[in-house]
């Protein structure tokens, strides 16, 4: 079995990617209120704050800033999960359980990297925002509805156009 090691800093801040093992399922933007819930939930169980997100029908892309006194992100990724799963469960939507009698909608494990300087945690969040367009979801990033790219945008810090006509950020 491998063993996984994950670096738990206090006051860093993460990237994060959680993913749904049925790739072409949609219930995170489907169901983006039970979702948002699930955060909101983990929120009053731990001290970070979220830099910016994205949401995709089948995975999640976020930044979260860890306070000094607290680095265990595995223990609100699990209450993410779980909170959100059991919603589903709740709604009637039908999930497949495995041999263990647990339902099969998230991928195990998660993939996280702590931002190590500013230009690093820069290419994240453009990362992050431009990512529905990679994927074609949209052609502009501004377009995608489940995006902190909206709150950006209202406070100044990047133009309604972003990632537009950037050429290079579609390498990214």
């Amino acid at each position: 079995m491998v063993n996984y090691r994950r670096d738990y800093t206090p006051g860093a801040t993460y990237f994060f990617t959680l993913t749904l093992k049925d790739r072409k399922a949609t219930y995170l933007t489907t169901y983006i209120d039970n979702l948002g819930e699930a955060f909101r939930h983990a929120k009053t169980k731990s001290n970070f704050t979220t830099k910016a997100i994205v949401v995709l029908p089948d995975h999640i892309h976020f930044l979260w800033k860890m306070l000094v006194n607290d680095s265990n992100y595995s223990t609100s990724i699990r209450l993410i999960k779980s909170h959100f799963t059991r919603a589903l469960v709740h709604l009637n939507i039908p999930l497949i359980k495995n041999s263990r009698g647990n339902y099969n909608l998230w991928q195990n494990r998660f993939w996280e990297h702590r931002i190590r300087d500013e230009y690093d945690l820069q290419n994240h969040v453009d990362y992050i925002h431009y990512n529905p367009v990679k994927l074609g979801y949209v052609l502009k990033p501004a377009d995608w509805c489940h995006s902190s790219i909206h709150r950006f945008i209202k406070q100044g810090i990047i133009n309604n156009g972003w990632g537009s006509e950037n050429p290079v950020l579609a390498q990214a």
